[in-house]
Order: structure tokens, then C-alpha cells, then sequence
């Protein structure tokens, strides 16, 4: 997985996000104001950075200014919603733009599509027995090639992608079927009933009381 700067200058709002990155695999370093965020880059191997807007010592702009030869991926994080902001963002090289407040899942998603387009996720997944290919949407278990369906390869990848993160089932079809998906939610307790039977994860893909679903790993 990736190593991602979190420079965000509140410790509830890093912990939050940093909490989350180590849930699904990633690796993080924090920092809370712009010249350590400058420093900490020169020190280390960084795959992303998720970078708040208003810091103290420099803001969020002038730190891309500096480290724009670098060419890391930036994701910028603020409670500025202004149309000039958003636009100087991209302009300075900016690869997204989240708002605040935000929901997590929202910005573990838009960190998967930076990493995709930056070719920095992993081109496989390996658990127990089972790998995941996801550019080939192949799946192995044993090293035999098991079978899934379109929507069944897409909802495990969006468990993998979440992994440890407890999924409502409505929040599953938004992300495995799309959002105008107006089907009923027990379709995704069929096709997860699928996917556990299909790879023999019974003890790996979670059911959450009154909520739906977790992918179980160790990371």
C-alpha cells in the first residue's frame, strides 16, 4: 500500500484520518504546520499527501508552491469551499479537493483514485489462499481460477479497498453497483453469501449487526 503525509494542523482531524489509512493498510507520517510538512518530505518516501489549506507557518498553497518539484500527489483538505480556492488548488498542481466536514469513506475513495492514476496501489491482493488481480479482475484461490460474477468481482474489491472499515449495505451499493442503483439492499447479502461460499472467506468477510459487512485482515 502507499506511505501518505497528513499535514492537518487539528490532532482530532489527523488522528481520524490517520486511524483510518492504517485500517485499510496504508502507512502515514502527520505533520501540523507547513514547514514541517516541507521537512518531513525531505526526509522520506511519500506516495501521497493530504494537505489542509490553513496552516500555521505556511499555508497549504504556498507548501505546494515549494514541493512542487517533487511531483507528489496532493489531495487538499480545507473548510474553504470558495470557487477561486478550488481553482487555485488545481492550478498549483492539486490532484483533488475535499471539503470539510467529510466522510471518510468519501476520502479513503478519492485517496484510491489519486494512487490508481498515479500508479501507486498494489496491482494484486493476497489473503489466506485467495490473490485478486484487479487490472485482470482475476481471482485465484489455491492458485485455481475461480469464477466471479461483473458485480461480485466489484463488490470484493470494494471490500478490499475498505478492508477493516464496517460497510453499511447501502453504502456497498453506492460503491459496488453505482449511485442510482435503486434495487433493494438483500441483493448484496446474496452476492456476499457468493463471495464467501466462492473463495471460503466465512470467517473473513464480517457480518456487522444492523449494519452489513467487514473484510477482516491483519495489517
Amino acid at each position: 500500500m502507499a506511505h501518505i503525509l497528513v499535514v492537518e494542523d487539528e490532532q482530532p482531524i489527523s488522528d481520524l484520518i490517520t486511524m483510518n489509512l492504517k485500517l485499510v493498510g496504508h502507512t502515514y507520517s502527520k505533520a501540523y504546520t507547513g514547514p514541517e510538512a516541507i521537512e518531513t518530505l525531505k526526509q522520506e518516501r511519500t506516495d501521497l499527501i493530504l494537505l489542509d489549506v490553513m496552516l500555521p507557518g505556511l499555508d497549504g498553497f504556498t507548501v505546494m508552491e515549494q514541493i512542487a518539484p517533487l511531483h507528489i500527489p496532493v489531495i487538499l483538505i480545507t473548510a474553504k469551499n470558495a470557487l477561486a480556492d478550488r481553482i487555485k488548488g488545481f492550478e498549483l498542481g492539486a490532484d483533488d479537493y475535499i471539503i470539510k466536514p467529510f466522510e471518510i469513506l468519501e476520502l479513503l475513495a478519492r485517496i484510491n483514485v489519486v494512487l490508481r492514476r498515479n500508479d501507486q496501489t498494489p496491482a494484486s491482493f493476497l489473503c489466506d489462499a485467495v490473490e485478486v488481480r484487479f487490472a485482470e479482475r482475476q481471482v485465484r484461490v489455491d492458485q485455481e481460477p475461480v469464477d466471479l460474477t461483473a458485480r461480485e468481482f466489484e463488490l470484493l474489491e470494494v471490500l478490499i479497498r475498505n478492508r477493516n472499515i464496517a460497510l453499511s449495505r447501502e453504502k456497498l451499493l453506492e460503491l459496488a453497483w453505482g449511485y442510482d442503483y435503486a434495487g433493494d439492499t438483500r441483493t448484496v447479502d446474496v452476492h456476499i453469501r457468493q463471495l464467501r461460499r466462492k473463495l471460503g472467506w466465512e470467517d473473513r468477510i464480517k457480518t456487522v449487526f444492523k449494519l452489513g459487512y467487514r473484510l477482516e485482515v491483519q495489517v
